[in-house]
């Protein structure tokens, strides 16, 4: 009986232990900017149980994801590592991270907690099922607190996908209307005169019509998080539980998703804290904070909260709880390929400005990804475009983008002023600038690899670990070239061109990729340096330059070399030939092999996407709902 006395008492102490630990719920959803949400000043958004969580917990102004497409910030959210570390920032690229990185569920199931997802994961790396088994207790659609052990602490995500932009802009218009529109009351519809247009767009009812579906799909997801959380008080958890809520990154319309500004990266987010647990928010509650949140804060954040003990390799902040750290005064973000659309940006922001440095401006905002070209409110842009009707800031997503973007995102939230060339934003430009260097080179990012070669390191090692050896990485040369890529002049064309003399492989790409952004002008006395370029032992060297001097000097060479590897066996080679073909002049010499292409059995999606995009401006296909 003193023994069982004993047990009995021990395994109460246990309960009791476990107890003490907050329930956690994430509310995700999907491709949704801050300025679509209700709470955060939007009169014409209807989002009252987002609100109602805003207004009785910590709503942050200044959170952000780590990317702006979604299986590259999953990544982030699920290692706690960002992509530019672990190499996982093109857009289901799905390459190996090491094995000791884990999903930050993985040690939050240590410290005993019941951990499930319904249902998204899409974590973009390799092993991708192995991974998800090892990280979740169950990932279905049936996941949730419910299947959890009595009394057992539980940490559920929630993810709401009809915010999505299939739902805002890609799906025909009829699935919008059974998927979204029908799903609503009558009184909850928003019809196509009940908001304000953003400036970059045409206001016409065609664009209206369609802006109208951000909105709908707001709302219906507002909905079913009330739903959601009219279960959580039904099962007498509410009281128990910290809430968090937030989007997977900025909002998923033309210039939004996929770009590397503010408009891609800001999210709404808020955290609620119960009565029980209040005492773990710095900030308090029923407030506002400007704190500078990220993605990668939120695994450490977690495992602390459950008790685990945080590895080394995550180095974003602990939010709230006993082992809070420092505010920090800026946050770095970086955003690489979207399915067809080659791109590489990098950003820092202090909340308030954001600042943003484009490494292949080249390609506009509005460029062609075929996941974005088969929505009707892409194609009404480019129609209307055609027939002269945008005015110039409308017009400027379908030109050169400039190196650098600088925007006052508080008194300029559409973004539609750039401060770069403002004589007194030349301190604070100095500043971002140099802060963004530094942390490229402290943090090793190993994006600036060609998608090519990341394919080919990761054949042997992990780009994660691969970053930290300084003699096959040398990144600080092959930065120097890559920091003058969209500069333009021919004095920054003289450097490129000397850099194309360099030992270095990644350092001549990047003086190429550079060359890609000067003007014909610039690049008319280096024609012979060019033609040599093409015979370069590098393929993405020979495709850039081959790029070039099809479209400055008509090279026959050039032209072959492009149909050459537009069907190259390695679809990061094929994927960037085609990409090259969508912005050149005279593309029509390319039709025959890019139909080709487009029928092969068993193609990379990518490439596929980028050979239907080529063939939709040339005419030739219509851009209907053929991939998804």
């Amino acid at each position: 009986m003193k023994y069982l006395g004993i047990i009995t008492l021990l395994l109460s102490l246990s309960t009791f232990t476990c107890a003490q630990k907050p329930n956690i719920l994430w509310v995700t959803i999907e491709d949704t900017s801050p300025h679509f949400v209700g709470c955060y000043g939007n009169g014409n958004a209807s989002t009252p149980f987002i609100d109602r969580l805003a207004a009785e917990g910590v709503r942050f102004t200044n959170a952000f994801s780590t990317g702006t497409v979604c299986s590259p910030s999953r990544s982030t959210l699920i290692t706690g590592v960002r992509t530019c570390e672990s190499g996982t920032g093109n857009h289901r690229s799905q390459y190996p991270i090491p094995e000791f990185i884990k999903g930050f569920p993985y040690y939050m199931r240590q410290a005993g907690y019941y951990v499930s997802n319904n249902n998204k994961t899409d974590y973009n790396i390799a092993n991708e099922k192995e991974f998800v088994a090892d990280t979740w207790n169950d990932r279905s659609k049936n996941a949730g607190w419910w299947n959890r052990k009595p009394g057992q602490p539980f940490f559920a995500v929630v993810n709401f996908e009809d915010s999505h932009q299939s739902r805002t802009m890609t799906n025909p218009y009829e699935s919008y209307r059974k998927e979204v529109f029908d799903q609503l009351p009558e009184a909850d519809r928003i019809i196509e005169n009940d908001f304000e247009m953003p400036p970059f767009y045409r206001d016409s009812p065609e664009m209206r019509k369609q802006f109208a579906r951000v909105y709908n799909s707001i709302k219906l997801t507002d909905n079913k998080i009330g739903q959601l959380l009219d279960r959580l008080t039904a099962d007498n958890l509410r009281d128990s539980t910290i809430i968090f809520f937030f989007a997977d990154h900025g909002e998923g319309i033309p210039r939004g998703k996929t770009n590397g500004i503010n408009l891609g990266y800001r999210v709404p987010f808020v955290i609620w804290f119960p009565p029980m647990y209040k005492h773990l928010s710095p900030w308090g509650t029923s407030v506002v904070s400007d704190e500078l949140i990220s993605f990668e804060d939120l695994a450490p954040t977690l495992i602390s909260l459950a008790g685990g003990m945080v590895p080394d390799h995550m180095k974003g902040r602990i939010l709230f709880g006993k082992n809070r750290m420092q505010p920090v005064d800026k946050l770095f973000l970086s955003t690489d390929r979207s399915d067809n659309g080659i791109d590489m940006a990098r950003s820092v922001t202090n909340g308030r400005y954001f600042y943003s440095r484009n490494y292949m401006p080249f390609m506009p905002e509005a460029r062609y990804i075929r996941y974005m070209e088969i929505g009707d409110i892409k194609q009404i842009m480019r129609k209307d475009l055609a027939a002269h009707k945008l005015n110039p800031l409308q017009e400027s997503l379908f030109k050169d983008r400039p190196a650098e973007y600088l925007y006052d995102v508080e008194k300029d939230i559409w973004e539609t002023e750039n401060l770069v060339e403002d004589p007194a934003m030349q301190p604070l430009l100095y500043e971002m600038r140099n802060a963004l260097t530094k942390n490229v080179l402290a943090s090793r990012d190993v994006m600036f690899l060609p998608e090519y070669e990341i394919g080919l390191v990761s054949a042997g090692t992990t780009a994660y670990q691969f970053r930290m050896d300084s003699k096959k990485y040398p990144l600080e040369d092959i930065y120097a070239s890559a920091a003058l890529s969209g500069r333009r002049g021919k004095d920054v064309t003289a450097e490129q061109i000397d850099l194309l003399r360099s030992q270095d492989n990644v350092v001549r790409y990047w003086a190429m990729v550079g060359l890609r952004s000067q003007s014909p002008k610039d690049l008319a006395p280096f024609k012979k340096q060019l033609i040599k370029a093409m015979h370069d032992s590098y393929p993405p060297v020979v495709i850039t330059a081959s790029a070039i001097c099809y479209d400055i000097f008509n090279d026959k060479t050039a032209e072959e070399n492009l149909k050459k590897y537009s069907d190259d066996a390695n679809a990061d080679l094929a994927l960037m030939a085609i990409n090259y073909l969508l912005y050149v002049q005279h593309p029509e010499r390319f039709i025959e092999i890019i139909r080709k292409v487009k029928d092969k059995e068993g193609l990379d999606y990518k490439v596929s996407a980028a050979s239907k995009d080529f063939l939709g401006k040339s005419g030739l296909l219509p851009n209907t709902f053929e991939y998804r």
